[in-house]
């Protein structure tokens, strides 16, 4: 089934994939830095420079208070790279859930396999006393090498839906030039 994206807007697959044990062999881990109550404009910055080239947007459309709430909320950890360099935002609001909320890194460290030491390193902060499930999100507007790396890292898919959301290049959020490989369509 074809489904019709409206003009001025983007659509992408998303794919949720689960854990429900810890991984065997993890293999070596990045070094994260925690980020106690992240100023909103370094969060906002580090969050546009990981993610422009995906169409990260979601985090830009909130309000500073709606911001403050999810990063500023004592079960959820925010770290980052010891240079800046990457993010994983770790959502423990569910009981016996981590939802890895955000994970990315810098365009200057992807292709070098820092993808899985960042990965191993949120995995060993995600699975903690009382977590039965570690879980995330990827879509097609992601970085290719996403949904492989977790797939490897021992996720499976689990869910899979299509969201159609307004183009975010098209009102500011992010700059018309953002992710020149999906087409803005007017």
């Amino acid at each position: 089934m074809m489904q019709d994206v409206p003009a001025g807007h983007i659509a992408a697959v998303v794919t949720d994939l689960e854990m429900t044990a810890p991984p065997t062999d993890p293999g070596p881990a990045a070094s994260l830095v925690r980020w106690h109550n992240p100023d909103l404009d370094a969060y906002r910055a580090l969050f546009r420079e990981i993610g422009e080239e995906w169409l990260w947007f979601s985090r830009l459309s909130l309000l500073d208070s709606e911001l403050a709430t999810i990063l500023h909320d004592p079960q959820v950890e925010m770290y980052a790279g010891p240079e800046g360099e990457s993010i994983v935002e770790l959502d423990f609001r569910k009981q016996g859930v981590c939802e890895i909320a955000f994970f990315g890194l810098a365009p200057s460290m992807t292709g070098r396999g820092e993808g899985r030491r960042l990965m191993t390193a949120a995995l060993a902060l995600a699975w903690r006393e009382g977590i039965s499930r570690v879980w995330l999100h990827t879509c097609t507007l992601d970085h290719p090498a996403a949904l492989p790396l977790y797939l490897s890292c021992g996720f499976r898919a689990v869910r899979r839906r299509v969201e159609i959301e307004p183009d975010p290049r098209l009102d500011g959020r992010m700059a018309r030039h953002a992710a020149a490989h999906h087409p803005v369509i007017l």
